[in-house]
Protein backbone atom coordinates (compact mmCIF):
# COMPACT_ATOMS: atom_id res chain seq x y z
CA UNK A 1 0.00 0.00 0.00
CA UNK A 2 1.14 3.76 -0.73
CA UNK A 3 0.50 6.82 0.95
CA UNK A 4 -0.16 10.24 -0.70
CA UNK A 5 -0.49 13.55 0.77
CA UNK A 6 -4.01 15.12 1.33
CA UNK A 7 -4.77 18.66 1.87
CA UNK A 8 -6.90 19.33 5.32
CA UNK A 9 -10.83 20.67 4.73
CA UNK A 10 -13.00 22.72 6.24
CA UNK A 11 -16.34 20.71 7.50
CA UNK A 12 -18.60 23.03 5.38
CA UNK A 13 -16.30 22.32 2.18
CA UNK A 14 -16.70 20.00 -0.59
CA UNK A 15 -13.52 19.04 -2.54
CA UNK A 16 -12.27 16.83 -4.75
CA UNK A 17 -8.94 14.52 -3.67
CA UNK A 18 -7.43 13.16 -5.99
CA UNK A 19 -4.82 9.68 -6.00
CA UNK A 20 -2.10 9.57 -8.75
CA UNK A 21 -1.42 5.93 -9.64
CA UNK A 22 0.73 6.60 -12.58
CA UNK A 23 4.29 5.57 -10.61
CA UNK A 24 2.20 1.99 -9.91
CA UNK A 25 0.59 1.14 -13.58
CA UNK A 26 2.98 -0.94 -15.92
CA UNK A 27 3.57 0.46 -19.54
CA UNK A 28 -0.34 0.20 -21.21
CA UNK A 29 -1.85 -1.02 -18.36
CA UNK A 30 -4.85 0.61 -17.32
CA UNK A 31 -7.59 1.37 -14.79
CA UNK A 32 -10.47 -1.09 -14.41
CA UNK A 33 -12.50 -0.32 -11.10
CA UNK A 34 -12.14 2.11 -8.79
CA UNK A 35 -13.52 3.25 -5.32
CA UNK A 36 -12.66 5.14 -2.42
CA UNK A 37 -13.99 4.21 1.27
CA UNK A 38 -13.23 6.38 4.56
CA UNK A 39 -12.73 5.05 7.95
CA UNK A 40 -11.29 7.47 11.16
CA UNK A 41 -7.90 7.28 12.03
CA UNK A 42 -8.48 9.58 15.24
CA UNK A 43 -11.49 11.06 16.40
CA UNK A 44 -14.83 10.47 16.78
CA UNK A 45 -17.56 9.92 13.60
CA UNK A 46 -19.90 7.32 13.78
CA UNK A 47 -20.75 7.59 10.27
CA UNK A 48 -17.26 8.26 8.35
CA UNK A 49 -18.73 6.88 5.58
CA UNK A 50 -20.83 9.97 4.40
CA UNK A 51 -17.56 12.50 3.95
CA UNK A 52 -17.27 10.48 0.79
CA UNK A 53 -19.43 11.84 -1.92
CA UNK A 54 -20.47 10.02 -5.53
CA UNK A 55 -18.72 7.51 -6.89
CA UNK A 56 -14.52 7.87 -7.42
CA UNK A 57 -13.87 8.87 -11.40
CA UNK A 58 -10.66 8.27 -13.23
CA UNK A 59 -8.91 10.05 -15.89
CA UNK A 60 -5.58 8.12 -17.00
CA UNK A 61 -3.98 6.55 -14.00
CA UNK A 62 -5.72 9.45 -11.44
CA UNK A 63 -8.46 8.94 -8.80
CA UNK A 64 -10.51 11.43 -8.48
CA UNK A 65 -13.31 11.89 -5.30
CA UNK A 66 -16.01 14.42 -3.93
CA UNK A 67 -15.35 14.02 -0.14
CA UNK A 68 -18.01 16.88 1.67
CA UNK A 69 -18.80 16.89 5.49
CA UNK A 70 -17.27 15.98 8.34
CA UNK A 71 -16.29 16.33 11.74
CA UNK A 72 -13.91 19.04 13.34
CA UNK A 73 -10.93 17.57 14.66
CA UNK A 74 -11.62 14.21 12.83
CA UNK A 75 -8.83 13.34 10.89
CA UNK A 76 -9.77 10.35 8.32
CA UNK A 77 -8.03 7.61 6.46
CA UNK A 78 -9.05 7.40 3.09
CA UNK A 79 -8.58 4.72 0.75
CA UNK A 80 -8.43 4.33 -2.93
CA UNK A 81 -8.75 0.62 -4.48
CA UNK A 82 -8.22 0.33 -7.59
CA UNK A 83 -8.03 -2.97 -9.86
CA UNK A 84 -6.00 -3.04 -13.19
CA UNK A 85 -6.17 -4.49 -16.98
CA UNK A 86 -3.66 -7.03 -15.53
CA UNK A 87 -5.63 -7.73 -12.79
CA UNK A 88 -3.54 -6.21 -10.03
CA UNK A 89 -5.34 -5.00 -7.20
CA UNK A 90 -3.90 -1.95 -5.79
CA UNK A 91 -4.44 0.72 -2.79
CA UNK A 92 -3.64 3.93 -1.71
CA UNK A 93 -3.93 5.73 1.34
CA UNK A 94 -4.43 9.64 2.44
CA UNK A 95 -5.64 11.19 5.49
CA UNK A 96 -7.85 13.95 5.91
CA UNK A 97 -7.60 16.52 8.62
CA UNK A 98 -10.88 18.83 8.85
CA UNK A 99 -10.00 21.68 10.99
CA UNK A 100 -12.26 24.92 12.06
CA UNK A 101 -12.92 27.44 9.46
CA UNK A 102 -10.53 30.33 10.60
CA UNK A 103 -12.68 33.84 11.86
Amino acid sequence: MTRTELPSKIAGETLVITFNFTSRLEAGETISTKSVAAAVYSGTDASPSAVVSGAATSSGAIVSQAITAGIEGVVYKLTCTITTSASQTLLMTGYLAVVPELP
